[in-house]
Order: C-alpha cells, then sequence, then structure tokens
C-alpha cells in the first residue's frame, strides 16, 4: 500500500544528497489534440526505465522557448501521432492523405533541424522518423496503402556494392508482398519482421539481421535523404529505421517500441546512453578551452560574409560555434605562393600590391566584424586573453598568418605583425619561398634560408611562434634547431598512416616533442587517408598515432576549415563537440582532453610569448 506520510517521502530524498545520481534529460515531443498537450505514459514510462529523466515539450512556435529548450536537455525523442503536412516537403496533399496536426508540424521540425546542429542524440518514433526526413531533406509516402510496392528498398549490402563497382546487375524480384502496416493487433504485439543492415545502429543493439516489431502506421519514409541512410526495412520494402549517415547519434524508427516493453526498451537505453555522453561532453566544454589552431573562413571575408548568422558559404562562424560549443579559433591570413614570373597581385582578388597588404587587409576585415559584434566576440592575443574571454562567455579570434611572403622580404615588418596581435606564422605554404623551401617546392634553399633563419631569430624576440606546417623536412630541422622556442605544426597529419608530403613523419613527431613543441592534428580528407572519403574516425586514428609516437602533451586540433578542411563527422564548428564525444570514447580522460583541445598549444604560446622584452 501506498505511503501518504510526505516527510517520509522526503527524507527519502534528502537522504540521498548531495551526489543524486545524474540521469540525462530527454526531452519527448507531445501529442495536441482537442486543444490539450499530451503524452502517452509509455514513452515517458520507458525513458525513466532506461535510466533518464522525462520532460514534455509542448508545441509551441516560438524561438526563444526552442532554444531554451534544447539548452535544457541531453537527448530528443520525437514521438508518434498524425501526419506531417506535405506542403512542408513542397508536396500537394494526395487523396489517400490522413489527419495532419497543423499544431505539431512547424515546432517539431524546427526543434529537430536545431537539435541536430547541436548534434543532441534524437530518437524518431513513427511520426518521429517522418519527421527527421522532412526537416532535413527527405520524403515522405503520404499514404502506404495508395502505393503499390514493387520493388523491396533494402539497404545496400556489402555484396551489393562490390556487384555495383565491378559493373554487375542485381537480381532483384519484380514483385514482393505487401504487408499490412496498420494492424488492429494489441499494441505490444510483434505483427511483421525487419531486415536490419549489419552494419547499422538497430543491428548493434538487437545483434540480430532480423527482428520483429509492431505495426500501426499508414505513412513511411519514402527517400531518407543525403543526411540519412536506410538501415532496416520491412518485407515489402517499406523503409522501417534510418539512421545519421555522418556519425551523428540519430536514429529513427517506424514502429512503436515504447509498446514493446522489454524489446523496445533497448532502443530507450540506446538513447539514454547517448544522452548520457552528450551531457558529459557538454559540462567538459564548460570546464575547458576549446581551440582551433587553423581555419581559413577569411579568405572568404571579401564576399559580405554574415560572419553573425548561419552562413552556408563558410564552415566557421558564431552560430556554428556556438552550436559545437567551441570557444576560440585562430583565423589566419592565408596568401598564395606565386610561381616563378607570376605577381603577388595577380594571385588574389583584391586591389592590393604587397602581401603585407593583403595580410592587412585580411585582419582589418577580422576587426571589423568583431567591431560589430563585440557582444559575443573579441580579438585575443595571449592565454590569459582566452580565458577571460571564456570567463565573459565570449569567443575568441586570434590571428595567424599563412605564409611568410607576407613580410616583404623585411625582418622588420615582424614586429608590425606582432603589435596587430599575430600568434603565429606559417613559414611557408604549397611552394618555396625567401623563408625555407616548401614540402610540395623545389629545394630551392636546401631547408631555412640565411634570412629564414633571421626571421626566426626575430618571431622569437617578437613571442610569435614559428609553425612549420607545409614545410619540407629539411626546413623542420633546420627551424627546430634555429628557434629557442618550441616549434608547432598548426595543421598537420601523420606520414605513418597517410603518405603525402605535407604529413609528418614519426621521426619529425618525436623531434617536435623532444623540443616541446605540439603537432595539431588537420581534417584536410586528403592528408587524412590516400582512398575515399575521410571521416571523424580517421582523424582519431592519427590523432592516437601521433599521441602514440609523441605523448599526449604534444597533440591537439588544427581543422583547416574553410581552407578544404573537414570530414564526415567533423565538417563544421557546429560538429566539433563530436571531437570531445570521439576522445571520451577513446578512453581519453578529462585532463588529456583538456591538452588536447588546447591546453599544449597555449603552453607553447606562453613559451613563445615569455622572451618578449
Amino acid at each position: 500500500m501506498a505511503s501518504f506520510d510526505l516527510n517520509s517521502h522526503l527524507g527519502q530524498i534528502y537522504s540521498s544528497f548531495p551526489e543524486a545520481k545524474h540521469k540525462p534529460i530527454i526531452g519527448i515531443t507531445s501529442n495536441f489534440w482537442d486543444g490539450e498537450a499530451t503524452m502517452a505514459k509509455a514513452y515517458y514510462q520507458q525513458v525513466v526505465d532506461a535510466g533518464g529523466t522525462p520532460v514534455l515539450i509542448p508545441p509551441v512556435n516560438n524561438t526563444d522557448v526552442i532554444i531554451n529548450t534544447l539548452d535544457g536537455i541531453d537527448g530528443l525523442l520525437l514521438s508518434g501521432g498524425a501526419d506531417i503536412n506535405p506542403l512542408w516537403a513542397g508536396e500537394e496533399p494526395e487523396t489517400g492523405l490522413h489527419h495532419i496536426n497543423a499544431t505539431r508540424d512547424l515546432p517539431e521540425l524546427l526543434i529537430t533541424r536545431l537539435a541536430y546542429n547541436r548534434q543532441i542524440p534524437i530518437l524518431g518514433i513513427c511520426r518521429g522518423i517522418q519527421t527527421l526526413a522532412m526537416a532535413l531533406g527527405g520524403k515522405v509516402t503520404q499514404d502506404l496503402d495508395s502505393v503499390k510496392q514493387e520493388t523491396p528498398q533494402e539497404p545496400e549490402s556489402a555484396d551489393k556494392k562490390k556487384k555495383k563497382e565491378k559493373g554487375e546487375k542485381d537480381i532483384v524480384p519484380a514483385k514482393t508482398i505487401n504487408i499490412k502496416h496498420s494492424q488492429d493487433a494489441d499494441r505490444n504485439l510483434p505483427t511483421h519482421s525487419v531486415n536490419v543492415e549489419k552494419d547499422s545502429i538497430i543491428y548493434r543493439i538487437y545483434k540480430s539481421e532480423r527482428i520483429y516489431v509492431n505495426s500501426f502506421h499508414h505513412q513511411a519514409v519514402k527517400d531518407a535523404g543525403n543526411k540519412f541512410r536506410v538501415t532496416a526495412t520491412a518485407p515489402d520494402g517499406v523503409v522501417e529505421a534510418i539512421e545519421s549517415s555522418e556519425f551523428k547519434q540519430i536514429l529513427g524508427v517506424q514502429w512503436h517500441p515504447e509498446c514493446m516493453e522489454e524489446e523496445g526498451r533497448k532502443l530507450f537505453e540506446w538513447l539514454v546512453a547517448q544522452a548520457t555522453n552528450f551531457s558529459l561532453a557538454k559540462r567538459l566544454h564548460d570546464r575547458i578551452l576549446t581551440l582551433d589552431t587553423h581555419c581559413d573562413t577569411p579568405m572568404l571575408f571579401g564576399q559580405d560574409i554574415k560572419f553573425d548568422q548561419r552562413d552556408s558559404r563558410i564552415l566557421v562562424d558564431l552560430h556554428k560555434m556556438t552550436d559545437g560549443r567551441q570557444d576560440a579559433v585562430i583565423m589566419a591570413a592565408y596568401l598564395p605562393q606565386p610561381k616563378m614570373g607570376e605577381s603577388f597581385s595577380s594571385k588574389v582578388s583584391l586591389d592590393v600590391k604587397t602581401p603585407m597588404e593583403y595580410a592587412d587587409f585580411i585582419f582589418d576585415k577580422i576587426e571589423a566584424i568583431v567591431r560589430s559584434n563585440r557582444k559575443y566576440i573579441s580579438i585575443a592575443r595571449t592565454p590569459a586573453d582566452l580565458y577571460e574571454d571564456k570567463r565573459k562567455n565570449r569567443k575568441s579570434i586570434m590571428f595567424g598568418i599563412e605564409n611568410g611572403i607576407a613580410l616583404n622580404h623585411d625582418v622588420e615588418n615582424i614586429k608590425h605583425f606582432a603589435q596587430r596581435g599575430v600568434v603565429y606564422i606559417t613559414l611557408c605554404h604549397n611552394g618555396d619561398n625567401d623563408l625555407c623551401d616548401s614540402a610540395k617546392g623545389c629545394d630551392t634553399n636546401h631547408g631555412v634560408s640565411k634570412f629564414g633563419e633571421k626571421v626566426i631569430r626575430e618571431m622569437n624576440r617578437q613571442g610569435i611562434m614559428v609553425d612549420l606546417s607545409h614545410a619540407s623536412e629539411q626546413s623542420f630541422f633546420d627551424a627546430l634547431e634555429i628557434s629557442r622556442t618550441p616549434i608547432v605544426c598548426s595543421h598537420s597529419s601523420c606520414k605513418a598512416l597517410c603518405d603525402v608530403p605535407r604529413n609528418l613523419t614519426d621521426d619529425q613527431l618525436r623531434a617536435l616533442a623532444n623540443r616541446g613543441g605540439v603537432a595539431q592534428i588537420t581534417l584536410y580528407g586528403g592528408f587524412l587517408r590516400n582512398d575515399g572519403p575521410a571521416t571523424i574516425r580517421d582523424a582519431i586514428e592519427h590523432l592516437n598515432h601521433a599521441v602514440r609516437i609523441m605523448g599526449i602533451d604534444h597533440v591537439g586540433l588544427g581543422t583547416d576549415f574553410d581552407g578544404d578542411g573537414g570530414v564526415i563527422g567533423l565538417a563544421d564548428s557546429s560538429e566539433l563537440i563530436n571531437f570531445t564525444l570521439a576522445l571520451l570514447k577513446n578512453k581519453y580522460n578529462e585532463r588529456d582532453i583538456q591538452k588536447i583541445w588546447g591546453g599544449n598549444w597555449l603552453r607553447v604560446m606562453a613559451q613563445a610569448q615569455a622572451l618578449v622584452k
């Protein structure tokens, strides 16, 4: 019998303080019917039983409410219900379309898109899988009964892919059975089978290529779009599950697992587990400084870029940095290397005569952007500036120069750039210059030139870090001997894993670590693997290799965003929290992650700046 003694219940609660177990917050979209927001008990009870804390999300079409809701949850559950208005997909309603719920449509499409941008784990159920597709570029079959299933839409298996690559045709039955997808059976009763793709979340959850599910729906995903891949189908080809094709923790299922007790709970346990990891990553980002040491976004600032908006033309802006919980970035003034006989002005589409003028133009542009958004971002020059910005909830931009031709062959100009706040100069780019030879050069100087030696010594005096990304091996080892402070490689990866001239050999990595320097793994696909599209997994492999060779105190991340950097799973700044999630999955602890995310780099920066008199 239930106890009606309130003090007794309070006593049980207080006895568990102050170390109450953290249970991730799972926001559940509510149904709306007859003027009331409602939720079936099965949804929130499954979340509770899976170890989460359920909260109801009413269908409110208010941007501030949606954003504040997303700030407070660790996972999102898109619940079932009525149809979505096909006009949201640019389609007219077909005769078989059933009841639509206009009150839910816009709020749920918005919250789905924004949760996707913020990397929040999502589980979509029935209407929820359709919401995922509609919100992110897919299409929905408005009524299954009006569509004759001619061929199965099974996920493409490895065998099918091999046949396609060889030009062989796969034998597909001309017709398959049509399954009844809206049953009259009890909701906890499995009513048909589902074929599961082996390399999928569903397979990892159920450990089977065939599972049995309940079924009461008359719509389904017709086209998953390019953000998702189909990972489970019914025997008649109807899509039964989709998941992110970009390594995001997003899963949609067509059936109703909330009604299937223990078997259905496995999906809720998956969501709660992902939400737990996401909550941990968020709290880590609250405590540590996250710094990307190289992006080329300023190259595009002459194109009327909207840095304060989510501008699709750039990979780093205020919204993306906020979504990815990124604190700071070093923006490089990239200067293309003229070939023999070319002038620098012919390489840039601006009315500038010299490389130095071009670098100053880039820094002027950055400063103008910062002035117009001073409440949210500032220019930092020192590690202390970065930590002060984080304390005041501002983003930080630091200045870098990519290619020493910016000096106009004049050592005195180093002081000019130091006064502007430049924290590093990459000595060369893809071609030899007057400072040193490039990894893609012709051994013009046989390493660092006499002028380059003077430049390095003056950079030491002015507190500017020496960056050897892009340099040849001889230039690298020469600079290592010349510099009085540790050198950096702001965006380089490991030659042992991807044999290209731009990457660092194991000998270089060891020498760099022995001198106290850092190597920042970059996200340019061609430096991560020699074939096929690169992914976040490749980036982590390069990081792990660098750690094995150099130790944890000498590694970091320099994305090269907007300089052709960006891979599947780490495509822009909004996805950088995925890097932290991957580090946690690879068993790095908080201290390690703090070092990787900027602590190692800032140690070198502090050493370089300490020599300034």
